[in-house]
């Protein structure tokens, strides 16, 4: 049975005060007494004036109890109610005893977003402080509610010139305020985010700064020539480590152990070892390069999804006459081009972000296809499209398509698996992380950028790039977008010793009572020798779920109702 006795105050990260008062106070007394201050006001406006990455939980002198995280979730914070009393902690697992179940909607949860999205997590009852929230507890009711909603405020632009130039020394300042007087590191995958973050540290911390990378034996995968060219133009000390199929037999077993609840994210292990050599050199904190997709346009779902928004400017008349009667033409549909022209129309009348579930794995493949009957009717697989919807609306209106696109990555490609992808890795391998690109002042004036500056036309991430273009190799400005992506299919294909892993692993959760054995079966010897890197995927994540389950529910079956 865990301790669920009352917990201290939990004051985490490198908070931002807003006013001169409350930094002095922060400095001289500490965070905690800063906190303490402005939250004894009015906390919902208080949190929405700090900036920067915190967590916090703590009683007030009123008899309430406030928890908090940043507006990415950069730190965590998970709690409990139990007999009236709440309770918290820095993961879910330090609140759940032996009799604390897991919640089966949590597992299709998983399934559906490969991370489960807060505020549930894998155990029932015990849930997790979203991005951006607050949560007040006041005589025995919780009270859960957002104190940061993303604002979008486009204006004119005056200059380029004026705003590449305020862009440049907002990121050489995030990158600097990372500095702790440690050895300068940073991860390096060769894209123009970790390229950016690698130059303004060599700027600040000389040519001793160190860039790490990954590298894989496998085509289409490996990006090392991208990161070389990076570190010889910064000048930085480069060093790499190559995964190999070994290497994931051994950390795969190992991260689930490390892990809180099941995360599907694969690039967590290359991110791993990447850490883990930099930890050997003496590395105490690594600055990572992630945000910048989602904060100025880089992902190239946006181009596709603004091409879906070109149909509702076809006029009324055409899409009801002559467009939708010809791809709807059964005899028509079997040219090649219509039948193209069916798909596009389909997804184009539906709103977002349902239509994102043409994209879903599990979805695609159907989880009537996937799960057995008797957790199928444990779960309500409406939720997470729910999920979802709220999450789009979470922006202030009015917005462009583009902007509720952005802000709902931050709360899932950011808030639910990027970063807690980067916080697994280093702290397994014992490091600290920084994140430069969230920087609050390169939010805030991502927020004030015109929508065709992220995304001008089908350029991805236009003004970005313009802004880098002389700081950055041209290799690298005109490069596709990749970071640390795992060949694991393909792996698992030749690998005898991977195979058995994955094969081991899934037959388990057969056993368990989650997965239908006929769907392992055809997954393993059917479709990922056809298609490894598609249902490379499918095999991972299941993989994944089971491997978190042997390290900490070795017992768990699946109840039947």
């Amino acid at each position: 049975m865990h301790d669920l006795t009352p917990r201290p105050a939990l004051f985490l990260g490198q908070p931002r005060f807003d006013t001169a008062d409350m930094r002095r106070l922060a400095a001289e007394r500490g965070p905690a007494s800063a906190w303490m201050h402005l939250l004894q006001q009015a906390p919902q406006q208080a949190l929405a004036r700090v900036g920067g990455d915190f967590a916090l939980a703590t009683d007030l002198p009123s008899g309430e109890s406030v928890m908090a995280v940043d507006r990415f979730a950069i730190h965590t914070l998970c709690y409990r109610v139990v007999n009236g009393q709440l309770r918290w902690a820095m993961d879910a697992k330090q609140l759940a005893d032996a009799d604390t179940p897991l919640d089966p909607q949590a597992i299709f949860d998983y399934l559906y977003f490969h991370c489960i999205p807060s505020p549930r997590t894998i155990y029932r009852g015990i849930y997790r402080v979203p991005p951006g929230h607050l949560a007040i507890f006041r005589q025995g009711q919780l009270t859960l509610q957002p104190y940061w909603r993303a604002a979008f405020e486009e204006r004119a632009p005056t200059s380029l010139a004026v705003h590449k130039a305020q862009f440049m020394e907002l990121l050489s300042e995030a990158v600097r305020q990372q500095l702790d007087g440690s050895q300068a590191a940073c991860f390096l995958s060769g894209g123009t985010d970790s390229s950016s973050v690698a130059g303004m540290l060599a700027r600040h911390a000389g040519k001793d700064t160190l860039a790490y990378s990954i590298g894989f034996d496998a085509e289409g995968y490996d990006e090392m020539a991208y990161a070389k060219l990076a570190a010889q133009h910064f000048g930085v000390q480069h060093r790499a480590y190559y995964v190999t199929p070994a290497d994931l037999v051994e950390g795969i077993p190992e991260m689930a152990r490390h892990l809180d609840q099941p995360f599907g994210n694969s690039s967590v292990l290359p991110a791993y070892y990447c850490a883990k050599l930099a930890k050997a050199e003496g590395v105490s904190k690594l600055l990572a390069g992630d945000g910048g997709d989602e904060l100025y346009g880089g992902n190239a779902r946006y181009a596709t999804q603004r091409l879906f928004g070109f149909y509702g400017r076809v006029p009324g008349a055409m899409r009801r006459w002559l467009i939708e009667p010809m791809v709807g033409n059964a005899v028509l549909a079997q040219v090649p081009l219509i039948r193209k022209g069916g798909s596009y129309v389909r997804q184009a009348k539906q709103p977002m972000p349902d239509r994102l579930q043409n994209y879903n794995l599990i979805m695609r493949v159907g989880p009537e296809q996937v799960l057995t009957p008797g957790l199928l009717q444990q779960l309500d697989t409406s939720l997470p499209l729910a999920h979802q919807r709220q999450a789009w609306e979470s922006a202030q209106a009015p917005c462009s398509e583009l902007n509720r696109e952005l802000a709902f990555d931050w709360r899932y490609t950011l808030g639910e698996s990027d970063l807690p992808k980067v916080r697994a890795a280093t702290a397994l391998a014992g490091l600290n992380v920084g994140f430069p690109m969230l920087d609050q002042a390169l939010l805030d004036f991502s927020l004030h950028l015109p929508s065709d500056y992220k995304l001008r036309g089908n350029k991805l991430r236009w003004f970005f790039k313009e802004a880098l273009k002389d700081f950055l190799p041209h290799e690298i400005i005109s490069k596709r977008k990749q970071g640390f992506g795992l060949p694991f299919g393909v792996w698992t294909t030749r690998d005898p010793a991977l195979q058995k892993l994955a094969r081991r692993s899934l037959e388990a959760l057969v056993q368990r009572g989650l997965v239908r054995g006929d769907y392992v079966h055809t997954l393993l010897d059917e479709q990922l020798p056809a298609y490894p890197g598609y249902y490379g995927e499918m095999v991972w994540i299941l993989m994944m779920l089971e491997q978190w389950l042997e390290h900490h529910m070795a017992d768990f079956h699946l109840p039947q109702s």
